[in-house]
């Protein structure tokens, strides 16, 4: 006798259960990288010749990175799902803190540059842990059974 199963479907649905399972461990480093580079923009200012404009928006902008991103991490660390309302928020920010040297006077182009960075790694990290968690709690995901 063979030690095949054989109910195809059941092979079928472990398989999709699989590749709909999100690791909260590698998406819990990934809030964490984000939170630090929302410290990075709050400490940029005190590091580079800044105005006051971009003491105030690296400050803020910052802190509410640090903050969203810090939630969803421990969100994740709970073994719970991210927060895609939160991840989208903390995209938002990130996007501002990329175009926000062109809008405001920062000072430097060392501040400018650090900035736009820290922006950038917010938005591609953020917007990642968004769609990934989108796709992990979407329950039209799941397979269903005729």
């Amino acid at each position: 006798m063979s030690d095949t199963p054989t109910n195809p479907e059941a092979n079928h649905t472990t398989e999709i259960d699989r590749r709909n399972t999100l690791n909260t461990d590698t998406m819990q480093w990934v809030s964490a990288i984000v939170a630090l580079a929302g410290l990075g923009l709050v400490a940029y200012p005190f590091m580079f010749e800044s105005t006051e404009a971009a003491v105030w928006n690296d400050t803020l902008t910052g802190t509410a990175i640090f903050l969203l991103a810090g939630y969803n991490f421990v969100r994740l660390s709970r073994d719970r799902l991210a927060s895609v309302g939160v991840a989208s928020l903390t995209t938002l920010l990130g996007l501002w803190a990329l175009v926000s040297p062109a809008v405001i006077e920062m000072g430097s182009g060392l501040l400018a540059t650090s900035t736009a960075a820290g922006g950038l790694i917010t938005v591609a990290l953020s917007a990642y842990n968004a769609y990934a968690n989108s796709k992990a709690d979407t329950p039209e995901h799941t397979p269903t059974r005729a």
